[in-house]
């Protein structure tokens, strides 16, 4: 967990421009969060376990087409973050 909320810090700091109305709040091992970006909002929860992280979350509908590469992209970098 605090792996995590030190990366956290960095994205917030490097994507400031690009992310609105970021919200999170920490219940023990769980993350519930929720922004906006370029017009569209999502939001959904991180959880941390002994051995896992998982992320549930929902995009809107127009930001579909870009699902894998989210998924992707966010499987990277919490890998990274948490190592």
């Amino acid at each position: 967990i605090a792996r995590l909320k030190q990366y956290l810090e960095v994205v917030r700091d490097q994507y400031a421009g690009q992310v609105n109305d970021l919200t999170e709040a920490w219940n023990e091992h769980q993350l519930d969060y929720q922004f906006r970006v370029m017009g569209f909002s999502a939001s959904g929860t991180v959880s941390v376990e002994i051995e896992s992280v998982r992320v549930d979350g929902k995009i809107p509908l127009a930001a579909m087409m870009f699902r894998n590469r989210i998924e992707e992209t966010l499987r990277e970098q919490l890998t990274k973050a948490v190592s």
